[in-house]
């Protein structure tokens, strides 16, 4: 355990003062936040720099903390300083990203169960990118495959709203969106749109596929219009009462919960 008696003490530069980009530029590394989100990074995969953790806080997080692990401790009037601490309460950590799967890596993996996939073409929110995250793993997504213009999982208010979800799924970020999605119906998957349009399937005629991959598009402006091309199928979430559409995250939880609990198989 390393004793923190300022704020300016510059080996927690990374908790204190670098910012994301930098901190993802300088070494790949990002910043989880918050005693449950701090516990799951620490039963993952990835590789764990260090923690800094509040003296109170201390106590409960030792039996997670594997040996050798670099601990920074304050008070917790000090840590309180560290701003988003009404979020962090007193345990933050620092990990490195580690590489991203491709598809390829991925198909090695897949067998003939029933796969889910969830698409993120151009998700730019951090809070919406960390929610669908928390949704995919609850329906149980096998992995999530995003676009060049979506922003990074591994910011620190992505991966807390994800609740860790983000350690945990299989990511894929595509640098030839379109090349993929060929390259996933080449690998049997069906592609499928959710998008507002008259001619769309309501979701509630949908049928599952064993292979499904299913395409949620950006907050503003939904799916581009290639993206759609790509996709054998379209669906849509009827609207009443003069709304026209959901968030993207509750349109992906409505969306995952009908294919991966209520529709029927292919035939």
């Amino acid at each position: 355990m390393i004793e923190i008696h300022t704020l300016d003490d510059p080996r927690i530069l990374p908790y204190t003062r670098l910012k994301e980009r930098d901190l993802s530029r300088e070494g790949g590394r990002f910043i989880v936040e918050g005693h449950l989100v701090v516990q799951r990074l620490l039963s993952s995969s990835f590789c764990v720099e260090s923690l800094l953790v509040a003296r109170e806080r201390l106590v409960a997080m030792l039996p997670h903390i594997p040996p050798g692990m670099v601990v920074y401790v304050a008070d917790h009037g000090l840590v309180d300083g560290i701003v988003g601490f009404q979020f962090h309460s007193g345990v933050m950590a620092v990990a490195y990203k580690g590489a991203s799967s491709s598809l390829d890596d991925l198909t090695s993996r897949w067998t003939n169960a029933p796969i889910t996939l969830m698409v993120l073409p151009d998700i730019t929110k951090t809070d919406n990118l960390g929610s669908l995250f928390r949704i995919a793993a609850g329906f149980g997504v096998s992995a999530v495959m995003l676009g060049p213009r979506c922003c990074d999982p591994f910011y620190r208010q992505s991966v807390r709203v994800s609740m860790g979800a983000v350690l945990t799924l299989p990511i894929v970020r595509s640098d030839n969106f379109l090349a993929d999605l060929k390259s996933l119906r080449t690998l049997g998957f069906d592609l499928v749109a959710t998008i507002l349009t008259d001619d769309a399937q309501p979701l509630a005629l949908a049928t599952r596929p064993s292979r499904l991959a299913v395409l949620f598009g950006n907050e503003n402006s939904g799916l581009a219009p290639d993206e759609i091309a790509a996709c054998n199928r379209k669906v849509v979430i009827p609207m009443g009462l003069g709304v026209d559409s959901l968030n993207v995250s509750v349109a992906a939880a409505v969306t995952l919960y009908h294919f991966t609990q209520i529709a029927h198989p292919c035939i």
